[in-house]
């Protein structure tokens, strides 16, 4: 693979250009990720204003009007809705797991089945999520998991 960087002429806006036989997943994924990568959360908790590495974030959840970030020890609050994070981290490993939670998949350490066709995730800081049945194919899609018949 041979990469070329070139300086935009003046007035030129800054572009990437991908040229390869079979772009797969990974790659899309990181293309798209830096259209999002200058996507800033702020997260309050207590008296603090933060500021949030999407990275790092396990989930987000939405609960009495209000959404929240789950990193690996703090919550903070965010002021976005979970459908406008739904869309901005779609490209990424963000997949909607539930009605009101939206998963990083990179936080996921493995998955079980549960009855009635949900899955339970384990997630590298310990804690268990449920996905919900609807939710369920998107996310094997997305990882990339082959349904058996």
């Amino acid at each position: 693979m041979k990469i070329i960087i070139e300086a935009p002429q003046p007035n030129d806006e800054d572009a990437i250009i991908v040229r390869c036989a079979a772009p797969d997943q990974r790659l899309i994924s990181m293309l798209l990720s830096f259209q999002t990568a200058k996507t800033e959360l702020t997260g309050y908790l207590n008296d603090r204003i933060v500021r949030l590495n999407y990275q790092d974030v396990y989930y987000f959840e939405s609960n009495e009007n209000r959404v929240f970030a789950y990193y690996q020890e703090d919550v903070y609050e965010i002021r976005y809705k979970l459908y406008e994070l739904e869309e901005l981290f779609a490209p990424l490993d963000f997949v909607r797991c539930s009605k009101s939670m939206i998963v990083n998949m990179e936080k996921i350490e493995y998955l079980s089945p549960l009855f009635s066709g949900k899955l339970e995730a384990h997630l590298k800081n310990g804690e268990k999520i449920v996905i919900s049945r609807q939710y369920v194919r998107n996310l094997k899609e997305k990882l990339g998991i082959q349904e058996v018949d």
